[in-house]
């Protein structure tokens, strides 16, 4: 499925051309896609390097071979048809944002590390919520228990049990609810 000029994959690259990956390129539309990549990067690189050196070089002369750039260019161009053509075929999805941080010369793992630092900054934030409403919690039933003494045993049943995760917590009861309510602290749960 890709498109590859047999003469140039058999001659040495150039020293300064891209270099074929260490690792072998997957298997299925995946591998085809990276090497179809591969060859369109070549093909850029050569596109490059030949319109350098014919701006070098006089005008034609005649009887001499011609500029090589519109067959260069060709050559982008079908690997670029190529490539819109497998386009069909891939469900992989990119996020926008990584194309972004490509096209401003910026690496994508770097955008993936300071999501990954942020998460975990802010992870740490909500910890630190947490604990200082926990805390909170028990200081407030501690003042409830002096000033209420007759929700202290309510209050306590809470704190002497382990108690479950912020998000785990299960609702008052509603016989619990009716107490409290009775007693006339509403506003303490």
């Amino acid at each position: 499925m890709a498109r590859g000029n047999s003469s140039a994959a058999s001659a040495p690259p150039i020293p300064d051309s891209p270099r074929a990956s260490e690792s072998p390129a997957p298997s299925g539309i995946q591998g085809d896609l990276e090497l179809e990549l591969m060859g369109l990067a070549n093909a850029l690189y050569n596109l490059g390097t030949t319109v350098v050196n014919d701006l070098t070089k006089e005008k034609d002369k005649p009887g001499g071979a011609g500029k090589q750039v519109g067959h260069r260019v060709n050559d982008v161009i079908g690997h670029l048809a190529t490539l819109d053509d497998m386009s069909q075929h891939v469900r992989t999805m990119v996020p926008m944002q990584a194309l972004v941080e490509i096209d401003n010369s910026r690496n994508p793992v770097m955008l993936t590390k300071e999501r990954l630092e942020r998460a975990a900054t802010e992870n740490q934030f909500m910890n630190g919520k947490i604990h200082a409403i926990d805390a909170y919690r028990q200081h407030l039933d501690e003042v409830l228990c002096q000033t209420y003494p007759e929700l202290a045993q309510y209050l306590l049943e809470g704190s002497t049990a382990q108690s479950p995760a912020p998000e785990q917590s299960a609702p008052p009861s509603s016989e619990r609810l009716d107490q409290t309510m009775s007693n006339g602290v509403v506003g303490a749960m």
